[in-house]
C-alpha cells in the first residue's frame, strides 16, 4: 500500500520540482485552450468531410449527364447515317439498272457486238536498269516461292 507524504508545515519550505508544477500549469492553460476551440475544429472538419462528398456527387452527376449527351448524339449520328446508306443504296440501285444503262447506250450509238473478241496487250519492254543486290536478292526470293 502506498503510505501518503506529509505536508510541509507552515515554517517548512515546499518539497518539489518548481519546473514541474510550471509545466502543469502551462499543460493546463494550453488544454483548456483547445478545449476552447475542439468544437470548432470539429465542425469545420466535419463541414469538410460533408463539402467533399457533396463535390463528389456533383461531379459524378455532371460525368452521367455528359456522358447522356455524347450517347444521345452518337445515336443522332447512327440515324443519320443510316438515312444516308439508304439513300445512297437506293441512288445505286437506279444508277446502275440495265434499263438506263441501255437507254444511255442507245442515244449514245452503242450496240450489242456481232461478235466476241479478246484482244491481249503485251506490256511495253522496258529495259532492266542496274538494282542494288539486296533488292535484287529479294525479287529472287519472292519469285522463287
Amino acid at each position: 500500500m502506498v503510505h501518503p507524504r506529509p505536508s510541509p508545515g507552515p515554517g517548512q519550505p515546499r518539497s518539489g520540482n518548481v519546473r514541474r508544477a510550471r509545466y502543469a500549469a502551462q499543460e493546463r492553460v494550453e488544454r483548456s485552450a483547445r478545449a476552447r476551440y475542439l468544437p470548432i475544429l470539429r465542425f469545420c472538419a466535419m463541414l469538410a468531410v460533408v463539402l467533399a462528398i457533396v463535390l463528389g456527387y456533383v461531379t459524378l452527376t455532371a460525368n452521367v449527364t455528359s456522358l447522356g449527351y455524347a450517347v444521345a448524339k452518337v445515336d443522332s449520328q447512327r440515324n443519320h447515317l443510316i438515312d444516308q446508306t439508304l439513300r445512297l443504296d437506293d441512288r445505286l440501285g437506279v444508277l446502275t439498272s440495265d434499263a438506263r444503262l441501255a437507254r444511255i447506250a442507245k442515244k449514245l450509238g452503242m450496240h450489242e457486238p456481232r461478235r466476241f473478241a479478246i484482244v491481249y496487250v503485251q506490256a511495253p519492254n522496258q529495259a532492266r536498269q542496274r538494282v542494288a543486290f539486296l533488292s535484287s536478292l529479294f525479287d529472287l526470293l519472292h519469285h522463287a516461292r
